[in-house]
């Protein structure tokens, strides 16, 4: 019993009938019919694209008998024998079982000789990229000036390995990977010729698990074929596709969906269960929920994609679950099937991966917010109660002054409780033994100010000491020494008269006042800032226009636009601010400034330097001489001292 398999017998034997490829069979087209055809073509792609095929219907192209045009009979004697493969004209070379120079060398003694039948002998060499050095070396010759009786075809599914003097002789046609509808169209087509039937759903699949290759595709036909007994009367079913496939029902994904938009941890685990009894491939079922979750994703902020998933109702999931949760189940899909295989077993990092989304959503803040088996609320409040992702970074950039001066005023209340001393009329508070030196895990409770329960109730008589003046047994961000560790008895808190002024409201030694502020000092009251990194090269871009004591208006090139976002604003008005004791009001105008940015100036200085420095040189008596002798100066190879210490 013959059978010959469905990727040979629905093999394109003519370029009309090639599925794709529309801009390789163009160009191979237009060469055949206006006679311009090269010597040498290479074509490249990933497997089943139809590298092969497309070389032999072009050496059928060259010698049918009816003439080379672009559409050969496929009648004639030469045709059908280069169907066959039996063709002596046409010699068709593995490389990978001949890579040595020998072999090479063979080809090019035979290639000297006339075709024995048609018009051009055709040398067909699959996986090229395999032969040795020395075998390129020993074709580049005959390559570049082959007879005139002579073409090449190079076929290859690694270009980057051949020798750029190999690619430089050969038309190089890179064939793509086919399309999803491609493959399910040419499955369809086939299995409505061979009689017969099937669901869609098991075409579907079948043309998702060929990924973009046409013969993976029928191959995997062949398989279902062979597995559901179809034909017949039978019909290949998308349950017994999905069976041979390994694939994961697309409703099992829908419900662990529903169960991660519920927050419900005992429906999560039992649909687990559920699909651990179709002993799932748990990476594949990962790779199917992240598509699931990039289908809703287009859905919800491309509505007019019309993205769909069979068995997942996109829509639904779309309205109830936020866009920024979306992506950070996505990324937790993505990032748990890179790890599976560092799992002590595939479900266990299949579950953690969904416990995972469970656990963590976008809160207020920014951050995650954790939540229990049971789906605790995240911090946001609930769906659509937190901010967007790009919002919390935006905010956790920019930093919030409230929170930074709620902690320092309890801080400052806790020490001055501590440190302030007990009227006689009052009763003595009860005294707290310091705790012990914390631990690693228990350090972040011990940086948490006290509960009320635990501080002195007794008010303070000289008012709220400064952070800095706390005694080290008091301060909530540093750990307190043990019981009985020996430590000197902290310092008595100083009066309101002897504490010194905050930075906040004390001007640096040796600034300038706001009022000194002109044209001419601007550049170097940027210079005096303590600044780094981006908000720096906003400070050095900027400048100065006017200034009326708490209005700064400055002026900003277009091109660096970018630099104007609010937290580094904020930043130079906080660095401005710790300068002059109030931080201005920047104000960005389109006016024309009144002075030089800093960089204008430092770019000034830096080509008066240069001109200085070349001059020197120019004019140096040894430098002349050298010159007259015939020395030759290099262009922009004089650097001043300076610009070499900097």
């Amino acid at each position: 019993m013959s059978y010959l398999v469905l990727a040979r017998k629905w093999r394109p034997k003519r370029f009309a009938e090639l599925v794709g490829q529309e801009h390789v069979v163009r160009a191979l087209v237009n060469a055949l019919d206006s006679g311009r055809v090269h010597h040498a073509f290479l074509f490249t792609g990933t497997r089943g694209v139809g590298k092969t095929t497309i070389a032999r219907i072009f050496a059928k192209s060259l010698n049918c008998e009816r003439g080379a045009s672009s559409d050969p009979c496929g009648e004639c004697e030469t045709c059908q024998a280069i169907d066959a493969g039996r063709y002596i004209d046409l010699l068709e070379i593995d490389a990978a079982s001949n890579t040595g120079v020998d072999n090479i060398r063979e080809l090019i003694e035979n290639a000297q000789y006339m075709p024995s039948r048609g018009r051009y002998k055709v040398y067909l060499i699959d996986e090229v990229h395999m032969l040795s050095k020395a075998a390129f070396n020993a074709l580049l010759k005959t390559l570049e000036e082959p007879p005139e009786h002579v073409k090449f075809l190079f076929a290859t599914t690694d270009p980057q390995k051949l020798l750029v003097t190999v690619l430089s002789r050969c038309l190089q046609f890179n064939l793509k990977r086919l399309e999803e509808e491609q493959i399910r169209g040419q499955i369809a087509k086939i299995l409505a010729a061979e009689g017969i039937e099937a669901e869609p759903g098991a075409v579907r699949q079948l043309a998702k698990a060929a990924d973009g290759s046409m013969r993976d595709g029928l191959s995997l036909l062949d398989q279902a074929i062979g597995y559901s007994g179809a034909g017949a009367g039978v019909a290949l079913t998308d349950q017994a596709a999905a069976t041979m496939l390994g694939s994961v029902d697309r409703t099992q994904v829908a419900a662990l969906l529903a169960a991660l938009a519920q927050e419900d941890g005992d429906a999560l685990m039992a649909a687990i269960d559920v699909l651990a009894g179709f002993s799932p491939d748990w990476a594949g079922v990962l790779d199917a929920l992240a598509e699931a979750l990039h289908r809703i994703q287009v859905r919800q902020l491309v509505p007019g994609a019309g993205a769909e998933a069979d068995g997942i109702d996109v829509t639904d999931l779309a309205d109830v679950l936020r866009p920024e949760l979306i992506q950070l189940w996505y990324q937790m899909a993505v990032g748990g099937r890179r790890d599976i295989n560092l799992a002590p077993s595939a479900r266990v990092g299949f579950e953690m991966s969904l416990l995972r989304m469970l656990a963590f959503r976008p809160g207020e803040g920014g951050a995650a917010a954790g939540g229990s088996s049971g789906g605790t609320a995240s911090a946001g409040g609930g769906q659509g109660g937190g901010r967007s992702a790009a919002a919390a970074a935006r905010a956790a950039l920019e930093g919030s002054a409230a929170p930074a001066a709620a902690q320092a005023g309890a801080r400052s209340r806790t020490t001055a409780q501590a440190t302030t001393p007990v009227s006689a009329a009052e009763p003595a508070p009860t005294p707290v033994a310091a705790p012990p030196l914390p631990l690693a895990a228990d350090r972040q409770r011990v940086q948490e100010p006290p509960p009320p329960s635990m501080s002195p109730s007794a008010p303070a008589a000289a008012g709220d000491a400064p952070p800095w003046l706390e005694p080290r047994s008091t301060r909530a961000d540093v750990p307190s020494p043990r019981v009985d560790a020996p430590h000197p008895q902290a310092p008595a808190a100083p009066t309101a008269a002897e504490r010194p002024a905050t930075p906040a409201a004390r001007p640096r030694a040796g600034a300038s006042a706001p009022a000194d502020i002109d044209a001419t000092s601007w550049p170097d009251v940027v210079a005096g800032l303590e600044l780094r990194g981006p908000v720096r090269e906003l400070a050095a871009s900027c400048a100065f226009i006017a200034f009326d004591g708490s209005v700064l208006r400055l002026s900003l090139p277009e091109s660096d636009d970018h630099l104007r976002a609010p937290f580094l604003v904020q930043q130079f008005a906080g660095a401005l601010g710790a300068k002059w004791g109030t931080p201005p009001q920047i104000r960005f105008e389109a006016g024309a400034a009144v002075s030089d940015t800093l960089h204008a100036r430092n770019e000034r200085v830096r080509d008066e330097r240069q001109g200085a420095a070349e001059n020197t040189f120019n004019n140096d008596p040894h430098v002349q001489r050298l010159m007259e002798q015939g020395a030759r100066l290099v262009p922009d190879s004089i650097r001043s001292i300076q610009e070499q210490e900097h």
